[in-house]
């Protein structure tokens, strides 16, 4: 049965991302070494979306940037780990650092436990690489669907092979 986190909003929010990290991993047990690097996309103009492979390590990269948000805005100088090339030549490694990267995130929330996940004024707010501001509970809610979104087009990816063969 699974074990639910007792501490309220914050405790869910680490829940519902770690089933989404859950989900993905499930999923990618199933894909074979040579769909993981297989170019799947070779139209699109984004690098971290042409394999399995890239869309992993995007998922991973963006997974410790989020967390890097939310450690800067308490003052802290994390080191960055979101520039990092992942290329995973594994799916169980590639399963690994998504593990590592959720107890990554989920550090943030024992390291700060009374973190107001609410703010409502824009300036209190994080601001984020591509210009948008969140509160620490609406960047976590994008963490989450970043997931689920990306475990949706790896799906995508994997049923298209199967119709290529």
């Amino acid at each position: 049965m699974k074990k639910y986190r007792t501490n309220g909003a914050i405790g869910a929010l680490l829940d519902e991302y770690e089933r989404a990290v859950g989900e993905l991993q499930a999923l990618i047990q199933t894909v074979t070494p040579a769909q993981l690097v297989a170019i799947a996309d070779p139209h699109t103009n984004n690098p971290d979306c042409r394999s399995i492979q890239t869309v992993l390590s995007h998922v991973v990269r963006a997974g410790y940037a989020y967390a890097n948000y939310i450690r800067s805005h308490q003052g802290e100088q994390p080191v960055p780990k979101a520039g990092e090339i992942l290329d995973f030549v594994a799916t169980s490694s590639a399963g690994e650092a998504l593990t590592a990267m959720f107890q990554y995130t989920e550090k943030v929330f024992i390291d700060y436990p009374e973190l107001p996940l609410e703010v409502f004024p824009e300036d209190q707010k994080i601001l984020v690489r591509w210009g948008q501001r969140y509160d620490v509970e609406q960047l976590m809610e994008h963490a989450i669907v970043h997931i689920l979104r990306h475990r949706r087009q790896i799906e995508l990816f994997l049923a298209n092979f199967v119709l290529k063969n």
